[in-house]
């Protein structure tokens, strides 16, 4: 804003303007609500600015408030017809027009569509640099089979980021695989409402599911001569999937499951697709393995 021929009180407000709004821009996002105190719709929309701004704090997203009456020249600049007028600022420039947005919702999706397309600086991505190949290690290490050592360096990632899905998720699969159940549960649990849904957290709680239904089996050829004996026999195959899953041998696990859905795929409900599933849960979706075995059932429940 070009401050040649403006009165003092103008300038003041240009420089505050740049104080406040531009210099924080370029780093951050920086939410402009224009609004003015005999404004009815304005005190409405404040308290959900407000709260969904403060939120976002981390995400790099700051809050200017500015009163029209004060600062006419400002709101004359950025074309103010009504109020209340709330723009999103990056870098010096409106990038979105948040005026439609009249509840948290609406506002908070807004936000998040923002800040996916713009590099705005902020903790929270400055955190999840750094947490990021720690996660990685300690995942390597529970694949590896060390899970009181995966464990640990979980507990010490979630000392830097104690609500992290992948930390969360990951101190409740290593405890599960040390067969702490109701440990794991009770992280499970509490894990904020936010985050209950994502995808690691639905891979931990599947796997805690499993270990709760596993029973180790050190001799599974009596389950296995009844299988043999009568291969329609489902409840026993899918007795015998379980022993294997509980014995680490999930290849046979999940060709036991595929047989049953094969020769019966509604048989006791669709339990064997239900197992089948968690399963591949627990595994991870995104895993070679899994990807593999889907495309084994897509073949058995399409052909």
């Amino acid at each position: 804003m070009a401050t040649l021929g403006l009165s003092e009180a103008d300038k003041q407000a240009v420089e505050e303007f740049r104080r406040d709004v531009v210099d924080p821009s370029r780093t951050a996002l920086v939410v402009v609500d224009f609004w003015a105190e005999w404004c009815g719709p304005c005190k409405q929309l404040t308290p959900v600015i407000e709260k969904v701004c403060a939120d976002y704090a981390a995400k790099g997203v700051k809050l200017v408030k500015i009163n029209v009456d004060e600062n006419r020249f400002i709101a004359s600049q950025f074309r103010v017809q009504s109020i209340p007028t709330v723009y999103a600022v990056f870098q010096g420039q409106p990038v979105a027009d948040l005026s439609q947005a009249r509840t948290e919702g609406q506002l908070k999706q807004m936000l998040d569509q923002i800040l996916a397309q713009l590099p705005v600086q902020s903790d929270e991505k400055t955190l999840e640099a750094e947490v990021e190949p720690l996660i990685a290690m300690a995942e390597q290490v529970l694949e590896d089979g060390d899970a009181e050592r995966a464990l640990s360096i979980f507990a010490q990632i979630a000392d830097m980021a104690p609500e992290h899905p992948a930390v969360l998720a990951g101190q409740a699969r290593a405890l599960v695989a040390l067969e702490r159940l109701d440990e794991a549960q009770a992280v499970l649990d509490a894990a904020p409402a936010d985050i209950a849904k994502d995808a690691r957290i639905e891979r931990a709680r599947a796997a805690l599911l499993l270990a709760r239904d596993a029973k180790p089996v050190a001799d599974l050829s009596g389950v296995e001569a009844r299988v043999a004996a009568d291969p329609d026999d489902h409840a026993a195959r899918f007795e015998l999937a379980g022993g294997l899953m509980a014995n680490g041998d999930r290849d046979g696990a999940a060709d036991a499951l595929l047989e049953i859905i094969a020769r019966d795929r509604d048989w006791n409900e669709g339990a064997a697709r239900t197992q089948l599933l968690r399963l591949f849960e627990a595994v991870g979706l995104e895993d070679p393995w899994v990807s593999a075995q889907r495309r084994r059932l897509s073949a058995i429940l399409f052909t």
